[in-house]
């Protein structure tokens, strides 16, 4: 029999609100505004997913969910809230976790490929237009069919120049190709560089097996990619990467049709930068991905400020709500809050666009799936106490966690393999060569036609007495086939 599991989510003192893990894959929304209770509730849910043997990827924009792999310290207020919520079997206990961080600093290199990361994310990246956006994709054709691996910048650069320098053959096969857009893109680059991208592009490109653990103990490990430089250099890079891990998840792992459990679960936090001047062929394309993702067993959980931060067909599909306060202080977030306040089921005894406004730091309304499917009631909860530390490490306990880890030194050195940089470069170090051999064969050719010219001068210049003139005519009547030869060489050179 399939074993049920159900995680504690918090409760009111009359009721417990849990989440069926058989529905986890399902998706959900935590919302709310700054300083309400948003990451305490990202950490609970982490928590959960963990205790059940569930693998976590999830994003510390703010650097303050480190604190995962402590325990929990003792304090008054958690007290208070347990016997509120009414639970039974706390502990404070750690999270089994890894930090991982794309400039290298606070956790091991996270990194994948140009190629792997694509034309239609890296043309959102880069913030293209249409005809900037086709030249990108001629230039990833072109490179499937040479034969040229994308690894790092340098690759795409590469190739870039070399379309430019030959943009009339290619015309054909890859449509006009201009120097204005391919400029576009090349300055498009030196920003991403700017901003860190060198650091995410390249290899060793990360196993997705590796975020996918568990401890010896059989529990989920949550991965922690430290974001709070990446987000404040490049919002454009921290929502490409998530984009980037969700579709290769998608294409890389099986279906595994309904289970008792996710199989791994990612938590996006500031999810409205996934979307903000995205082009709609992308929306279009995250809507298919995470309405897809759940037969592969991957649980995706938006974090923002509001639900409206996340367009409306992909919030349709979100199974798990949790809405902690807004605040309505001018008619558009009171429109806001009318709006969000109509994505609940309704329940007749609570007037949820009323206690939307009024709930405290740690308060929530929640509403989730039954094992049916079938969304709950609203509910107004205080969400439960992680039984992890709240707060951050500090920079020696994160340096232990790291020093221990078990990818230490996995992805720590950086891999140049050959690509399209040293494959364009080897080809222009052979057209060199070629037309060096070239220049020197056509170098021999001239020496040899000055000297023909400069000898049958010199004869035509030499006077000959009667008897030489006799003996010469003679040597012509019965010359030999060499001297033939030679005769028709020298013809041949005066005529040209």
């Amino acid at each position: 029999m399939t074993e049920k599991h159900q995680l504690l989510i918090g409760g009111n003192g009359h009721q417990t609100v849990f989440m069926d893990a058989a529905m986890a894959n399902r998706h959900g929304m935590v919302s709310g505004a700054t300083g309400t209770g948003k990451t305490v509730t990202l950490q609970i849910l982490a928590e959960n997913f963990s205790k059940i043997g569930v693998p976590v990827f999830l994003a510390d924009v703010k650097g303050d969910v480190s604190g995962l792999g402590k325990a929990a310290k003792p304090h008054p207020k958690i007290d208070e809230r347990i016997n509120t919520i009414g639970i039974e079997g706390y502990s404070m206990s750690p999270s089994p976790v890894v930090f991982w961080d794309l400039f290298k600093k606070n956790g091991h290199p996270l990194r994948t490929t140009v190629s792997e990361i694509g034309p239609l994310l890296l043309a959102n990246l880069l913030n293209l237009n249409d005809t900037q956006t086709g030249i990108l994709y001629s230039c990833f054709k072109l490179a499937d069919d040479q034969g040229m691996l994308l690894l790092d910048l340098k690759d795409l650069r590469s190739l870039l120049i070399w379309m430019g320098d030959n943009r009339g053959e290619l015309k054909s096969e890859y449509g006009n190709i201009s120097t204005a857009s391919l400029g576009a893109i090349q300055r498009g680059l030196l920003v991403l560089e700017e901003q860190g991208a060198e650091f995410l592009l390249g290899e060793p490109a990360i196993e997705l097996q590796d975020l996918m653990s568990r401890d010896f103990s059989g529990r989920g490990v949550i991965n922690i990619l430290d974001a709070s430089t990446l987000i404040q250099t490049s919002p454009r890079l921290y929502a490409t990467f998530l984009l980037w891990l969700m579709s290769e998840l998608f294409e890389t792992l099986p279906e595994v049709g309904d289970a008792a459990k996710p199989k791994f679960v990612m938590f996006f936090d500031e999810a409205h930068l996934l979307f903000d001047d995205a082009p709609k062929v992308l929306v279009d394309k995250i809507e298919q991905v995470v309405r897809l993702i759940r037969s592969k067993g991957v649980g995706i959980y938006f974090v923002s400020q509001s639900p409206l931060d996340v367009p409306e067909e992909i919030l349709g599909q979100l199974g798990l709500k949790i809405q902690h306060a807004l605040r309505a202080f001018t008619p558009k977030d009171q429109k806001a809050v009318r709006t969000v306040a109509g994505t609940f089921r309704a329940n007749p005894k609570l007037d949820t666009q009323q206690i939307i406004t009024e709930l405290g730091v740690g308060e929530a309304l929640v509403s989730t799936l039954d094992e049916d499917g079938i969304p709950s009631q609203v509910e107004r909860i205080l969400i439960r106490p992680p039984e992890s530390r709240i707060g951050p490490m500090n920079d020696a306990e994160r340096a232990e966690q790291i020093e221990r880890s078990p990818f230490r030194g996995r992805y720590e050195q950086d891999l140049d393999r050959e690509s399209a940089y040293e494959m364009l470069i080897a080809r222009a170090a052979r057209a060199d060569a070629d037309a060096k051999l070239e220049e020197e064969r056509l170098a021999i050719e001239e020496a040899e036609l000055k000297r023909a010219k400069q000898s049958t001068r010199s004869r035509s210049s030499n006077r000959e007495s009667p008897t030489e003139a006799f003996i010469k005519s003679a040597a012509r009547s019965l010359g030999t086939q060499f001297g033939q030869r030679v005769l028709r060489g020298i013809l041949g050179s005066i005529l040209k």
